[in-house]
């Protein structure tokens, strides 16, 4: 089952820059989180933590494609180099800001620059991948590795960095966020074999490849609506499992359910695939609207816990699929751009639903909160069904390796 994973990473620099960049890209899951344990215990007020961290992520969810766009214009080495010292000094300033009781205007601020600069190394991780792979069936895989590191990450983070901040100090879990972020960033960045060329543009190139918008904003809405699903749904089972007076066992539900997705990312990567991606996308957006309804009727944890496991199985493949599609479609000279519209409009959904998640929680409780998720299913549903029917991705591979999506 692994030889598809072993075939890959024997490719010259790929198992090192795979996994520099899981450390690289640790502060996504750790900085939000790790900015409302610092301000609220320095503050003692969830609201402006709350507040303060979302200023983060909106700067990280604007910012995102324009340094995709320099990423494919000067390079990686140059613009994550500078991106990870600009995320470290605004993130030192910003945990100065709150130690030394600055106007709360300070801390909001630097949030921002830290969000801005945050390395876009996901969306460059798989720019890499499709560089030094050609192979359709190989970069199924490379994705596939990621999304499970992926998930790996957000499993990982949120534990190291609540930690750190309870039983050492506040300061702790972005302290490590800063070190994570600028060395493993810089150490990626360093790795100039497997670094896909610069795209720049001079008087003689002519105009930037054009971006083949009616397929990637079918999918940006399929990345935000799935963002929406994730945040209503990590906030509704927090409130699900305090009403059922286990508030504790919260993080042990979201785990499983990532631990579903994980294991549907490794099967995902072993597996070619004869239908192609946005055949593929459109399934899986369905299959994530149909695996959230059961949850409105789930009444114990234990059953809930099976229930979100069996749920995750849809998320990696779908989001597998949407970044195949997305290399496949966009030209290479836009194609960290790319990536990381996809990756802004799963960022830029997190924070509409969990926010609409905990309106519904307040007046009508958890079971129904999870109508947010399935509602956001619908969504991406109705919007992976605008993909072009033909073209880049949809392509069907009939070789006797295969088996049917």
């Amino acid at each position: 089952m692994f030889t598809s994973y072993r075939r890959i990473l024997t490719y010259p620099g790929t198992l090192r820059f795979s996994m520099i960049g899981l450390v690289a890209r640790l502060p996504i899951s750790m900085v939000g989180l790790g900015i409302v344990l610092l301000v609220s215990a320095a503050r003692d007020s969830y609201g402006v933590a709350g507040a303060v961290s979302a200023a983060f992520m909106v700067a990280n969810a604007g910012f995102a494609i324009l340094q995709g766009r320099l990423l494919d214009r000067l390079g990686q080495a140059t613009v994550l180099a500078a991106a990870s010292v600009g995320f470290g000094i605004g993130t030192s300033l910003l945990v100065a800001s709150v130690q030394a009781d600055w106007p709360i205007a300070t801390s909001y601020v630097f949030a921002a620059v830290s969000g801005a600069f945050l390395p876009q190394i996901g969306s460059s991780v798989r720019a890499r991948w499709s560089h030094v792979l050609d192979q359709p069936s190989e970069l199924q895989t490379a994705f596939a590795l990621e999304a499970v590191l992926d998930e790996a990450v957000f499993i990982v983070g949120p534990i190291v960095v609540t930690l750190l901040a309870t039983t050492w100090h506040p300061v702790a879990g972005l302290a490590v966020a800063i070190v994570a972020c600028v060395s493993g960033t810089l150490a990626f960045s360093a790795q100039r074999s497997t670094e896909p060329p610069a795209h720049a543009r001079s008087s003689t190139s002519g105009p930037r490849p054009a971006m083949p918008w009616a397929t990637v904003v079918p999918l940006a809405v399929v990345s935000a609506a799935l963002g929406v699903l994730f945040g209503a749904a990590e906030v509704t089972t927090v409130a699900f499992a305090d009403e059922q007076g286990h508030k504790a066992w919260s993080g042990g539900l979201l785990a499983l359910w990532a631990l579903g997705s994980l294991t549907a990312g490794v099967i995902t990567g072993a597996v070619h695939w004869r239908r192609g991606p946005a055949t593929r996308v459109r399934w899986g957006a369905v299959a994530m609207a149909c695996a959230m309804s059961p949850l409105y009727f789930v009444d114990s944890l234990p059953l809930m816990g099976c229930t979100l496991f069996v749920a995750g199985f849809a998320i990696a493949p779908t989001m597998i699929a949407t970044m195949s599609l997305t290399e496949e479609a966009v030209p290479s000279g836009r194609l960290t751009e790319g990536m990381a519209i996809m990756q802004t409009g799963l960022v830029a959904g997190v924070a509409p639903g969990a926010t609409l998640s905990g309106l519904v929680v307040d007046h009508q409780g958890a079971s129904a909160a999870y109508l947010v998720s399935v509602g956001a299913g619908l969504v991406a549903a109705l919007a992976a069904q605008l993909l072009p029917r033909s073209g880049p991705g949809v392509s069907q591979v009939t070789d006797g390796s295969t088996i049917a999506a």
